[in-house]
C-alpha cells in the first residue's frame, strides 16, 4: 500500500491543528496495536519510542500496550522462516526501556511466521518466545487480499488449505494469539477458519478491514449490509475478538489525511458510531477492544482526539462495559492482568 507523501515535520504540524483535553482521563487503557520502525515504515515517515510516548503520554491513562507486526527490523540473513524473529529481537529492547521509563510500557509483542508452513510453525514461535524475554504473545499473519491492486498487502496463501489451518491450530495449542488481518470481503472465510481452530484466540483487526476505497468507494450502504451479516456470523464463533480501530486509515473511505485540518473527535464518532455500535453489541463488550493503530491512524487523527472519539462513541456503555473496550477485553486476548 502506498505510503503517505508528508514529511514528518509537515504532519506534525498539520496534526497539532487540533487538540482537544481528553475525555475520562482516568480510566485506564491498554492500546492493543501500535508499531514502531525507523525507517519510514508504512508512513514514510519513523515511528520511534520516543514518538510513541509522547503519543500515549498526551492525556489519556494508557497503562499498557501491544506491538503488532510491521515487518521492523527483520533479520537479513539467516533461514528464511525466522528472519521475522528480529523484530521480536527489536522491539524487546524497546519494551524492556518502556517499562523503565515513565510512559506507557510496551507489555506484549505479536511477532509474525508464516502460518503456511503448518505444524512447522512450531520451531519459529519458540524462536519468537525465546527472543521475547516473556513478553511474546502471538503471531500475526496477514492475508488481506483484494483484486485491487493498490489493496492488496497480505500473503496469497488460501486461508481454505491445511498447511495454513494446521498453522493457526498450533499457534491456539502451543498458548498464543492469533491476529488476522483481512479485508471485508474476505470475512466469511475468516469465520470458516474460526469454527475450524475452534481453540485458537483470533483476535479480528480494524473493524474487520472495512474498505471503502477503490471499487467499493461510494458503495458504504452495500458494504456495510454485507459486513454486518459477515460478522454476525464471526461473532456465533466463541473464539473470536474484535479490535475496534483503524478509522484514520484512507482504506476505511474517509480521507480525513486529505483535509485542510485533521479530524476533531466529534466528526470521527459520527462517522463511525454506527458501525462500532453495532460490534459492540453483537460480539459484546467483552470481545471488543479499542485500538490505536498508532502511526497508521495518526494520518487522520491525532492520538487524544481518536481515544475521545471511542469514548463519545462509548458513552452509553456502562462502567463494567467500558473497563472492557479500553482495556480488560484485550487483557484477556492476550493474557494480562485485568483492572
Amino acid at each position: 500500500m502506498a505510503r503517505y507523501d508528508r514529511s514528518a515535520e509537515d504532519h506534525a504540524a498539520w496534526i497539532a491543528k487540533v487538540s482537544e483535553d481528553p475525555l475520562e482521563p482516568d480510566l485506564p487503557i491498554c492500546d492493543p496495536h501500535h508499531h514502531l520502525w525507523l525507517d519510514k515504515g508504512h508512513t514514510g515517515w519513523p515511528y520511534t519510542l520516543a514518538d510513541f510516548h509522547a503519543d500515549t503520554g498526551s492525556g489519556h491513562n494508557v497503562v499498557r500496550t501491544i506491538f503488532l507486526q510491521c515487518h521492523a527490523e527483520y533479520r537479513t540473513d539467516g533461514p528464511e522462516h525466522l528472519r521475522s524473529v528480529g523484530e521480536t529481537e527489536f522491539v524487546v529492547e524497546l519494551a524492556e526501556q518502556s517499562a523503565a521509563s515513565d510512559g506507557a510500557e510496551i507489555a506484549g509483542i505479536m511477532g509474525e511466521a508464516d502460518l503456511a508452513l503448518g505444524a512447522g510453525v512450531e520451531e519459529v514461535l519458540a524462536a519468537h518466545e525465546e527472543a521475547g524475554r516473556g513478553r511474546f504473545r502471538g503471531i500475526r499473519y496477514i492475508t488481506a487480499q483484494d483484486p485491487h491492486p493498490p489493496l492488496s498487502m497480505g500473503e496469497s496463501v488460501a486461508m481454505d488449505s491445511a498447511e495454513y489451518l494446521a498453522g493457526v491450530q498450533k499457534v491456539g495449542s502451543q498458548g498464543y494469539t492469533y491476529d488476522a488481518m483481512v479485508y471485508h470481503p474476505q470475512l466469511p472465510e475468516l469465520a470458516v477458519v474460526a469454527r475450524a481452530c475452534p481453540e485458537t484466540p483470533i483476535v479480528i483487526d480494524h473493524l474487520g478491514g472495512f474498505l471503502g476505497t477503490g471499487p467499493y468507494k461510494d458503495r458504504r450502504d452495500e458494504t456495510l449490509a454485507f459486513w454486518k451479516d459477515a460478522m454476525t456470523e464471526l461473532a456465533a464463533c466463541p473464539n473470536t475478538y474484535l479490535k475496534v480501530g483503524g478509522i484514520g486509515m484512507p482504506m476505511m473511505g474517509f480521507r480525513w489525511d486529505k483535509r485542510d485540518e485533521p479530524a476533531n473527535s466529534v466528526e470521527l464518532a459520527e462517522a463511525w458510531a454506527e458501525p462500532i455500535q453495532f460490534v459492540i453489541e453483537a460480539f459484546g463488550a467483552d470481545r471488543c477492544m479499542f485500538e490505536s493503530n498508532f502511526p497508521v491512524d495518526k494520518r487522520g487523527a491525532g492520538y487524544v482526539v481518536l481515544w475521545n472519539s471511542f469514548k463519545r462513541i462509548a458513552a452509553g456503555c456502562s462502567d463494567d462495559e467500558k473497563k472492557d473496550l479500553f482495556h480488560n477485553t484485550a487483557a484477556r486476548a492476550y493474557r494480562f492482568e485485568q483492572v
